[in-house]
């Protein structure tokens, strides 16, 4: 039996100082006021140009964040393996617009599967569409890239090719990539594109991941039609199963232009349709993989049983649980004590760019009832145990 109530394990790789830290920062987040205005001083001050970054390297940076660069990851990706607790190497960097940029974050993600290639510790790597491509070709071509001109169709043939790269390294390096989701407007061009990879480069084993958000209510029909057009064309289909980032920016979308919302009605919904995802990638696991981003700790209990009831051994590669550095190590620690697959997300990159990333963590911890809470409160409780 797995309990994700046992604080010595999943802050084993703390120190005093790690835990002190991190409970100021969740105490910090846990004011959805204070969290307000830091966003808003912090984006002021580095516009302009205030020396504030030491600061957030030291604090939200530390808790969130593996480093600037790959070489600076190198420390967290040896702590976390020394706990059977892989790392998945996430360029954070968001916002860029030009041609160069886009080819140097795809040369910076291969580099990222170059370091995974002989590194057990690494067992993923992951990218956003977004951050190789231009925003508006993504939305233009959602529903059909035959609605592109010819100077946009080229330009959609170009972010074809950069993804192409991309998968082309994971498959020759034999390390799998995740596709990120991301807005449903432009999800279709997203989920076009991944399973044409998935086609090419997923005939033997799953290289290619996509990624469905279950806050989206036709997910699960998705999944559904996704695995049978898998087993009827003869490749293996990747899935990385989260419930999602962009609920609000969706439903504000939808009632803006007078369309029906693409999000659930509750998270209860939510929750139904990811565990029941669950399952249903475990039935097919033959044609299947699955990695559950997930931080619900019902959720990653359901997983587990499931595994034993499909006579699924724990250590299948086929499987992996993941949540996001910084956050929810009593369910990443206890999986792994316990023989799981497990993997942390490291984002990395200049805290500058990096900060967008980094307010939407401090954002998600404020709204995600209990999330603070529940962390806030398992610090206190080991900070406890250790003064015993």
């Amino acid at each position: 039996m797995i309990s994700f109530e046992n604080t010595e394990i999943a802050f084993k790789s703390k120190s005093n100082k790690d835990l002190n830290r991190a409970y100021r920062l969740f105490k910090l987040i846990g004011s959805p006021a204070l969290v307000k205005f830091g966003k808003w001083f912090t984006n002021l001050a580095l516009k302009i140009n205030l020396p504030i970054k030491g600061i957030i390297k030291k604090t939200i940076f530390k808790q969130f964040c593996g480093g600037e660069t790959i070489e600076d990851c190198k420390n967290t990706i040896e702590q976390l393996g020394k706990f059977k607790i892989g790392t998945i190497l996430d360029y954070s960097v968001e916002g860029k617009t030009s041609e160069e940029d886009f080819d140097a974050t795809v040369e910076e993600i291969i580099s990222t599967i170059k370091a995974a290639r002989n590194n057990k510790f690494i067992p993923f790597a992951v990218f956003k569409i977004t951050g190789i491509a231009k925003h508006s070709i993504l939305e233009k071509s959602n529903s059909s890239h035959d609605e592109l001109n010819d100077t946009e169709l080229k330009d959609y043939q170009q972010t074809i090719s950069r993804v192409d790269r991309i998968c082309s390294a994971a498959f020759e390096h034999k390390v799998p990539v995740f596709i990120d989701a991301e807005e449903s407007w432009i999800q279709n061009t997203i989920d076009r594109i991944t399973k044409d990879m998935m086609r090419k480069y997923n005939r033997d084993l799953a290289i290619v991941y996509n990624t469905l958000q279950m806050y989206r209510h036709d997910r699960l029909e998705f999944l559904n039609n996704e695995i049978s057009i898998a087993r009827e064309e003869g490749f293996h289909y990747g899935v990385k199963l989260v419930r999602g980032a962009y609920m609000e920016k969706e439903r504000d979308r939808a009632e803006k232009f007078g369309y029906p919302s693409p999000i659930q009605p509750d998270k209860s919904a939510s929750d139904v349709d990811f565990n029941s995802a669950l399952e249903i990638i475990i039935q097919n696991i033959d044609c299947m993989a699955l990695c559950s981003g997930s931080h619900n700790e019902n959720s990653a209990l359901i997983l587990v049983e499931l595994m034993h009831k499909y006579n699924v051994s724990q250590n299948d590669q086929r499987i992996y649980f993941a949540q996001l550095l910084g956050m929810s190590d009593h369910i990443s620690y206890n999986l792994a004590h316990s023989g799981f697959n497990v993997a942390k997300y490291v984002p990395y990159g200049p805290v500058k760019e990096v900060m967008p990333y980094l307010l939407r963590r401090a954002d998600e911890n404020t709204s995600v009832a209990g999330q603070t809470s529940r962390e806030l409160s398992l610090i206190i409780k080991e900070r406890s145990r250790r003064k015993q």
